[in-house]
């Protein structure tokens, strides 16, 4: 009979071991810095040994800890390659609700290089920005701009956004100054709203009520593309946009927005292939921009 330590103690010991940061450990572990901490303190209780010396906020791995951390992690990675290995055999399906613009402008194209590792998983996408397909067990996963909580589902950050208006450098070049805006189309979304932007740019002017809206972001952007007005839009969906100077932003000025999140049901929020994908998109996100 084996007798370990519980095995999230030692995956925590690991993350927080290779990222010298209980912080970053639990980014990448989808889990607070305090329960790494919790992990690690539960770790060294079954040990009997101090594995980091904590300096004021930051760690560093005790002689033990070093020791330890020598034999642990090739023991993790062996585990690890094999059940990769039984599960590229296995194959599965991952069922992803996406809201439409951040499907087609970041994920879609990025989904190729996860099936580089993980050749035998499939995925079915379907476009919503409603909370309904997680709730009701059509999907596995949804990608969602927003902010938690939402009630029933289990929420991962996946990155903070900004918002900043948008156009052809053809409107930009008529824009001078924020209050220039008076003259032109302002395009809106449900969940982007201009009041913030206008206070932050010293404009006492109310949300705008008139002006075409959109329930798609892309569709927006594509309009501003046109020539059709400003769309305000967060940086992770303009980044394309931006990189080929179809818009620009005519005022160097964004204010916060929500964020993008991985939105999961109890059903799959503990599995650990999913959960794995849920790491890879926060890794995606953050990485520089790539077209």
């Amino acid at each position: 009979m084996l007798t370990l330590p519980p095995p999230h103690t030692l995956i925590a010991f690991e993350a927080a071991a290779r990222h010298g940061s209980f912080l970053r450990a639990g980014e990448e572990l989808c889990i607070t810095a305090s329960a790494v901490s919790h992990r690690i303190k539960a770790l060294e209780d079954w040990l009997g040994q101090a594995l980091f010396l904590r300096i004021n906020r930051r760690i560093e791995l005790t002689r033990s800890g070093e020791a330890y951390l020598a034999e642990v992690r090739p023991a993790l990675e062996r585990v690890e390659a094999a059940s990769q290995r039984l599960r590229r055999q296995a194959g599965q399906t991952l069922r992803i609700s996406v809201a439409p613009a951040f499907g087609a402008k970041w994920l879609v194209a990025r989904l190729a290089t996860y099936q580089q590792t993980h050749p035998a998983l499939e995925f079915t996408l379907s476009a919503s920005t409603r909370l309904d397909p997680m709730l009701d067990g059509s999907a596995d996963i949804g990608l969602r701009y927003g902010r938690p909580p939402w009630p029933g589902l289990t929420a991962f950050k996946l990155s903070d956004e900004t918002v900043a208006p948008l156009c052809t450098p053809a409107l930009a070049a008529t824009l001078k100054i924020p209050s220039d805006l008076a003259r032109t189309r302002l395009l809106r979304h449900p969940l982007l709203h201009w009041q913030p932007w206008f206070a932050a740019a010293g404009l006492d002017w109310p949300e705008p009520d008139s002006g075409a809206e959109f329930d798609d972001a892309m569709m927006m952007l594509e309009a501003a593309a046109a020539g059709t007005g400003v769309a305000l839009s967060v940086g992770l969906l303009a980044r394309s946009y931006l990189a080929t100077g179809t818009l620009v932003a005519p005022f160097e000025l964004s204010v916060p927005g929500q964020g993008f999140y991985a939105v999961l049901p109890p059903a799959t929020a503990n599995q650990a292939w999913i959960r794995d994908f849920v790491r890879w998109l926060q890794h995606e996100v953050r990485a520089p921009y790539s077209a």
